[in-house]
């Protein structure tokens, strides 16, 4: 991975952002449309600065040499941090990135997923945040709730994401809909070391399953594709499989 992708809370803070032109009015709009204020290169509380200028190694040196993290336009290679293509659902944001090899592909790839995402995406997430309370007290085992939320929003479920649902799903789903289901088990034969090489089942398998059993052989690739919060454990480990098992082997 090139890079820790963040989503930095901006709102009331000072961010620098120098030059003119169509560039630096581009990133002014979007420090503002995230709430933050916008101030000159001398504002000492400053910790982000975005750069649209000719030559703009001295003013992104000096920037660094106090600790503020650098954006320059068009010039990766100067960039602390680069900025994604983002699509926005109400709270859900969907950031595209290339690592600043191409804009214009991260570009193309978030027009594609406009036209995929509806605009209830945004207030099914609010509900389900309005929910938790509703959740944990049908489903008090964390991984029993983690089943029935992911079995929901599955393509096809009560709450898949894909189909327009609103709140009004969510209180059908709350009121018998969702079901958590029991342990389960799955074993998946790895055919390659190539993550590219699992089948869309299989990856959405290892994305939500609670505890992944493989042999030492298993390459990081293909167990950085689980979630980073499920239990990874050795084939022989005695404990008993719970939630959803995933067993990995090599063929």
């Amino acid at each position: 991975m090139h890079s820790l992708p963040l989503f930095h809370r901006i709102a009331g803070q000072p961010v620098i952002v120098l030059g003119e032109g169509a560039a630096a009015e581009a990133k002014a709009r979007l420090v503002e449309r995230a709430g933050g204020v916008i101030v000159g290169e001398d504002h000492a509380c400053a910790r982000l600065a975005f750069i649209a200028q000719p030559e703009p190694e001295p003013a992104a040196a000096r920037l660094r040499a106090r600790g503020v993290l650098v954006n320059v336009a068009d010039r990766p290679d100067l960039c602390d941090f680069t900025l994604p293509s983002v699509l926005e659902r109400g709270p859900v944001l969907l950031a595209v990135s290339t690592g600043g090899a191409s804009a214009g592909l991260a570009k193309a790839l978030r027009l594609r997923l406009e036209t995929l995402l509806p605009a209830t995406l945004g207030s099914l997430a609010e509900a389900l945040a309005a929910a938790r309370e509703a959740m944990r007290a049908r489903w008090p085992d964390a991984a029993a709730r983690r089943g029935a939320i992911d079995a929901a929003l599955a393509e096809g479920g009560a709450l898949d994401p894909l189909a327009g649902y609103g709140e009004s799903a969510i209180e059908h789903w709350l009121s018998g809909e969702g079901t958590a289901p029991g342990p389960v088990t799955v074993e998946i034969v790895l055919r390659s070391d190539d993550p590219d090489d699992l089948t869309l089942r299989e990856a959405r398998l290892l994305g939500t399953a609670d505890v992944i059993r493989h042999s030492c052989d298993v390459p990081p690739a293909i167990l950085i594709r689980a979630r980073a919060d499920a239990e990874r454990w050795a084939l022989d480990d005695p404990r008993p499989d719970h939630g959803r098992t995933v067993i990995l082997k090599r063929t």
